[in-house]
């Protein structure tokens, strides 16, 4: 690319921010902004109404982890959360919470660009953490979960798992990315990790996965008691899609008292 093609001849815009990604965008932004980027809503999406309705947002502390384009924390602070601390680790969706933040005028939300995991290490506490789309990025999702124990009494997750009926009968034939699976454990849990590679995900542009080739999916049931043994006694199931054409998914609200 020539240098001068990096600039803009055009009046400034907030369009012009969102074509510096043009074709990557994932979200639909809300309508009242008039703007093109994505397809997705996820700036209005029914996950975290239900977190609202469900725990409040209203004066909460929220950690958010892999906050991609920012929807969501936009829902976090419309619904009145007194601070987000949103981490990601892919630096072209950071640079796009960045544009939607100052498009937005979002003013309570922090964008961390780092990995969320070394950053739950020596995180300090919340009083909710939102881990939506996360778990089935991780190459230990376990470690994710007992981290979050440490930093968080209050969990949302929403995440893909596991089911060989499921992942075998599904049309989209994901079936072919999963080569295999292995028994392990950590800190005393014993679970089985399910492989599960990107293949040619990884040539586009839009790439929204973990930072790995793989990754390793939980089975649902494996995910539940993995909560439980961390202490969440109190666990609410939502949004159940198990013919979601990139794996059966599902959402909860996991509370430790």
């Amino acid at each position: 690319m020539e240098i001068l093609d990096s600039y803009v001849t055009s009046t400034p815009s907030a369009q012009n921010a969102l074509d510096l990604f043009k074709g990557e965008w994932a979200s639909k932004l809300p309508d009242l902004y008039k703007l093109e980027a994505g397809h997705i809503s996820v700036f209005n999406d029914v996950r975290i109404h239900w977190v609202a309705e469900r725990l409040g947002i209203t004066n909460k502390t929220v950690l958010e982890l892999g906050p991609l384009e920012a929807g969501h924390t936009y829902m976090l602070e419309k619904a009145g959360a007194a601070s987000i601390v949103a981490v990601e680790a892919n630096a072209r969706a950071y640079l796009k919470c960045l544009i939607i933040k100052e498009i937005m005028g979002l003013q309570r939300a922090q964008f961390l660009f780092g990995n969320f995991v070394e950053y739950l290490r020596t995180s300090e506490r919340f009083d909710l953490c939102i881990a939506s789309g996360v778990l089935y990025h991780m190459t230990n999702p376990v470690e994710l979960l007992s981290l979050i124990s440490q930093v968080s009494d209050r969990v949302f997750i929403w995440t893909h798992y596991y089911d060989r009926d499921l992942v075998e009968a599904n049309p989209h034939k994901i079936n072919r990315q999963f080569p295999g699976s292995i028994d392990t454990e950590y800190n005393g849990f014993k679970h089985k990790l399910y492989r599960r590679e990107y293949l040619e995900a990884l040539d586009d542009a839009g790439f929204c996965g973990g930072s790995r080739p793989f990754s390793y999916w939980m089975s649902r049931e494996d995910i539940l008691a993995c909560l439980k043994n961390l202490g969440y006694s109190e666990i609410d199931i939502n949004l159940e899609q198990p013919e979601h054409p990139n794996g059966p998914s599902f959402a909860l609200i996991a509370i430790r008292h």
